[in-house]
């Protein structure tokens, strides 16, 4: 979510493009043979990149919703997609434990690098300036250099579901399947904070951080976001989205808005109430600031 578009995927096999203020569908993507499990836009709203259980990413073109390129390779399904700051290269994660990097401007149909080394599943990723987060099923969290051509592990001991960098870039954030988010400093490994009281035990559930760092965000599987202070480690706000799993959420970067999708609904969160014209299916709520 960049607050003026989203994006949603799911077991319908297509990809939506939505008005982020009025939320009104805009496209439907249609390419997948199968559920579509992510996707990612790049930084000028002209591409979307996604993965899916069919074992192929692919790059839309946004204006006329065309395949631009399918991308094989993978031996099993593409659990995680995301550009590169410059939209050059799209990273994938996958069932079979590789990352593999496709620039996007070559029509070369192999990878320009494929990253091997997790054990299992590589759940989720996240790519920030020349650096690569990744979480995988084997219970570790690597942050590759890419510049220094660097790995670094931290060893969590339960299978990761999500990973993301904190906005200031000095700590990176996990959820597992132990019901457990933590932070830690991304130069050292040192254990910063854990937070618990969700549940997160079977299903592939994402966390986050606040737009500027002063909460820590988890999905549950009882239906609810969990808001914890990030220094304190207290919680927040329990608020309630669905009586289903709450699978995902993205915090907007600079305002105090949340995305969430359970099921087959999404709704956009805010601090304020929103203006009359605003679509039913969105709400307002006290998200802290």
């Amino acid at each position: 979510m960049d607050g003026q578009y989203l994006l949603t995927c799911g077991a319908d096999k297509s990809l939506k493009l939505w008005s982020g203020s009025r939320g009104t569908l805009l496209k439907t993507y249609t390419g997948h043979g199968y559920e579509v499990l992510d996707a990612d836009g790049s930084f000028d709203n002209s591409n979307i990149c996604t993965g899916s259980s069919d074992k192929t990413v692919i790059l839309w073109d946004v204006a006329t919703g065309q395949v631009a390129r399918k991308l094989r390779g993978h031996a099993a399904k593409v659990n995680c997609v995301q550009f590169n700051e410059e939209a050059t290269v799209i990273l994938s994660g996958s069932l079979d434990g590789t990352v593999r990097c496709w620039d996007t401007r070559s029509r070369n149909k192999e990878p320009i690098q494929i990253l091997d080394e997790a054990r299992d599943s590589v759940s989720s990723l996240k790519v920030s300036k020349h650096e690569l987060l990744t979480g995988s099923v084997d219970g570790r969290v690597r942050r590759y250099d890419l510049r220094m051509g660097q790995l670094h592990v931290d060893f969590l001991n339960s299978p990761i579901t999500c990973v993301c960098f904190s906005q200031d870039g000095q700590c990176t954030l996990s959820s597992s399947l132990d019901s457990t988010v933590r932070l830690l400093d991304k130069s050292t490994g040192e254990m910063l904070g854990e937070y618990t009281g969700h549940k997160m035990k079977g299903y592939k559930l994402e966390c986050c951080l606040s737009s500027k760092d002063t909460h820590v965000l988890s999905c549950s599987e009882d239906g609810n976001v969990y808001f914890w202070d990030l220094v304190e480690g207290c919680l927040s706000l329990k608020l309630p989205v669905s009586k289903a799993v709450v699978q995902s959420l993205s915090f907007h970067p600079t305002q105090t808005r949340l995305l969430t999708a359970s099921e087959s609904r999404v709704h956009v969160w805010s601090a304020e109430p929103e203006e009359p014209e605003q679509n039913d299916d969105d709400a307002d709520s006290a998200i802290p600031t």
